[in-house]
């Protein structure tokens, strides 16, 4: 019989440390699904954008020509060779 179940824990660096008491048979193997829990409340949306800020790869005339980009309509502006 397979059950799941969902503890919240703290990793100290060295090992995880569960945040409420569990009921877990002693010594019997588990198989952990590790998903980080973000703090909700902590970060604002200017903090999660200048997270991605300057990690985007593209064209250098991006900001410029974006609706040739997104929608494939032709560039305004002529590319200088």
């Amino acid at each position: 019989m397979t059950m799941t179940k969902s503890l919240h824990v703290v990793f100290d660096g060295v090992m995880l440390r569960p945040e409420e008491p569990v009921d877990l048979e002693p010594n019997a193997h588990y198989l952990v699904t590790i998903e980080r829990k973000e703090e909700i409340g902590k970060q604002n949306v200017w903090d999660v954008l200048s997270k991605y800020a300057g990690t985007v790869e593209g064209p250098e005339d991006w900001s410029e020509e974006h609706d040739h980009y997104l929608y494939g309509v032709p560039k305004r502006k002529k590319e200088h060779k």
